[in-house]
């Protein structure tokens, strides 16, 4: 049976509960970081990197490129909201309207059927974390990123930083200063983690950010799939995403990193996501990124050992009101390596998508190979697509390849599709999600699903 645009509802992502945090700071001084690190009791290196973040954000410049992001006031944004519950290994510990949210999102239901352990984070915290009990027997740790640092501190500040240092730009700094939350993993080497890990971060307050760490390490031949989700009600002042993902992907390892975003359309993204992989490594990056006023989002590969691979598979969909800059970095620095984009945006309504690609390859990178697509569809004349590559290339034994096509929806296709009985609205919504096919297949089936669900939404009340 085929799902129609109007049997789609946006309700379960713009749930809004009471604000009925336990504690909450607002801004970005001294006095709130020592605040924020005395209620999660952390050790003082955590302190430490926190007021060293602080400064570097005093330091660094605003970016001078990409969309305006004049509008964010720090001062005003609640940089720490604790929710009124703390880490529960149990679904029916959970506060009720906290539940009921992540019921509705479905992540009890995930969880049960085809995941190998769950994170979700509410505001600032993690409320509930699980992992199956055959994968602890293994060595394998899943936990929130705050227990990380208490119970793996050796582990943790042994990666913390190398990937994404905290000079890497001004909202990483403001990122390190204020983090909470997020996600801890590490795979033995050797284990292969069949089942998928996923982590869901849900922001309720308004006027707050979210700032949530994730570190991933795995190590020698070891594989992991991880899933992370992102959503937040609409409200009518900003909001704050500026998380971290730092990945390690060892000898012969494999790390496929999937993510849905699908921020609310008063939310500023600007998200960190990295990774490191060694030789023989693979990391493997789906995005698909929803919502959000603006987004400023490119995931970096550095391949740093022979015969590492990097594959990014990603959408955007820009509406009425959006700007969303996206893309990715790679960086090949060693023979042998090779990286694989494919990237696709949708822009409707006067919605702006960005493509940018920066593919930096080495000296050492003799033999490698590099291969970007990127194609957008423009659903109107008002809307409005750029691509904006850069390629730096400093050997000659490489193989290099950039394709970029910029087109409209077909009058034909409509018309053919029309003429077999199919309305006109269905025949552009089927067009898209054809467009779309190849990022969504990439997906396991229920995220597959959320993704196309999530283009009807942004279908729905803007074609025919």
């Amino acid at each position: 049976m085929k799902t129609k645009l109007k049997d789609i509802d946006n309700n379960i992502y713009n749930i809004k509960n009471e604000d009925n945090s336990s504690y909450k700071t607002i801004g970005l001084t001294k006095d709130v970081i020592l605040e924020i690190s005395k209620q999660k009791k952390e050790p003082k290196w955590m302190l430490e990197l926190r007021l060293k973040a602080l400064e570097k954000y005093g330091e660094l410049p605003m970016p001078t490129w990409g969309p305006d992001l004049s509008e964010l006031d720090m001062s005003k944004i609640a940089t720490y909201v604790r929710p009124r519950t703390y880490m529960n290994k149990s679904w029916e510990d959970v506060p009720e309207d906290i539940k009921s949210t992540f019921d509705a999102l479905g992540i009890p239901e995930a969880e049960k059927e085809s995941l190998a352990g769950v994170g979700a984070q509410y505001d600032s915290e993690i409320v509930y974390h699980s992992i199956k009990e055959d994968l602890v027997k293994q060595g394998v740790i899943y936990t929130d990123f705050d227990a990380g640092v208490k119970e793996y501190p050796e582990l943790v500040k042994e990666y913390l930083t190398k990937c994404v240092p905290i000079t890497d730009h001004k909202f990483i700094a403001l990122h390190y200063a204020v983090c909470s939350g997020g996600s801890f993993v590490y795979v033995p080497k050797g284990i292969d983690v069949k089942i998928p890990l996923q982590s869901y971060f849900r922001l309720n307050a308004k006027g707050a950010g979210q700032f949530e760490h994730t570190l991933i390490i795995v190590d020698e031949g070891a594989s992991l799939q991880f899933i992370e989700g992102c959503s937040a009600p609409k409200y009518n002042e900003i909001n704050l995403h500026a998380g971290c993902v730092e990945l390690f992907v060892k000898k012969n390892g494999y790390l496929r990193y999937s993510t849905i975003e699908n921020w609310s359309k008063n939310m500023m993204n600007l998200n960190t996501k990295k990774a490191i992989v060694e030789e023989n490594g693979k990391i493997e990056w789906v995005t698909g990124s929803f919502g959000s006023k603006i987004s400023m989002l490119y995931p970096m590969s550095i391949l740093k050992g022979e015969n590492a691979k990097c594959e990014f598979t990603g959408i955007s969909f820009a509406g009425k009101g959006q700007n969303l800059d996206t893309g990715l970095k790679v960086v090949l620095n060693a023979k042998n390596t090779s990286a694989v984009v494919n990237s696709k945006s949708i822009s409707k309504d006067g919605g702006i998508c960005t493509f940018r690609s920066n593919i930096l390859v080495g000296k050492m990178a003799e033999k490698s190979k590099v291969t970007v697509s990127c194609e957008s569809l423009m659903l109107d004349s008002i809307s409005r697509s750029d691509t904006i590559p850069v390629n730096d290339i400093r050997n000659s034994d490489v193989e290099f390849a950039h394709e970029a096509k910029i087109g409209k929806i077909s009058d034909e296709a409509i018309f053919y599709l029309m003429t077999r009985g199919i309305t006109e609205e269905e025949a552009k919504a089927m067009i898209v999600r054809g467009f779309a096919t190849p990022i969504s297949k990439e997906l396991p089936l229920e995220y597959a699903v959320e993704m196309n669900n999530l283009i009807n939404l942004e279908l729905e009340g803007s074609i025919g």
